[in-house]
Formats: structure tokens, sequence, C-alpha cells
């Protein structure tokens, strides 16, 4: 399957995209290169072989639910602009 000049036109009007003078070719060779793909992902025989969910079957461990502070209150605060101890500093707002 090939798209014309066209039908990327369409599409990128369709997803809101903006594209400038020429822009269009290259966006037609990249579509027609992802439509290749997955016309060789569509030749694979996949007969007999049983559909995934998740990972093969397993889940995650879960873990206890605990409420935390999270336990890094200097490397979070080191990133504030302004502090007043172990807290963040902001300006006042109102008067």
């Amino acid at each position: 399957m090939s798209l014309d000049l066209k039908t990327v036109r369409r599409v990128a009007s369709l997803a809101r995209l903006h594209l400038e003078e020429g822009e269009d070719q290259r966006l037609q060779a990249e579509l027609n290169g992802i439509l290749g793909w997955i016309e060789q992902l569509q030749a694979v025989d996949t007969t007999g072989v049983e559909p995934l969910s998740g990972a093969g079957g397993t889940a995650m461990p879960m873990r206890e639910d605990v409420v935390t502070d999270g336990g890094q209150a200097e490397a979070v605060l080191a990133n504030a602009p302004d502090r007043a101890g172990a807290f963040f500093a902001v300006p006042k707002v109102v008067e």
C-alpha cells in the first residue's frame, strides 16, 4: 500500500499539522516506510501462536501500601529556587 500526496495532506489536516513546503513529500516517504513495515508484519505466519496477555501470564509482585514522605526532602529541596528550612519559600501574593 502506498499513500499519495493528496492522502498525506488530508491526514496532516485531520491531525492539525501545518506542513511547510516540501514537508509533505518527506512525510509521504516516512508514512510509506511505516506501511511497508506493517505489510512485512502481516506476512508473518502466526498460526498456533497463543496471544500474550501481559508478560506471559506473570504479574508484578504487590508491595505493601504504606504512606511515606518519600525520604528525599533534601534532594527535592535542592531544586527549589528559595527555601525556608525544610520548606519551599514562595513570594507573597496577597497584601
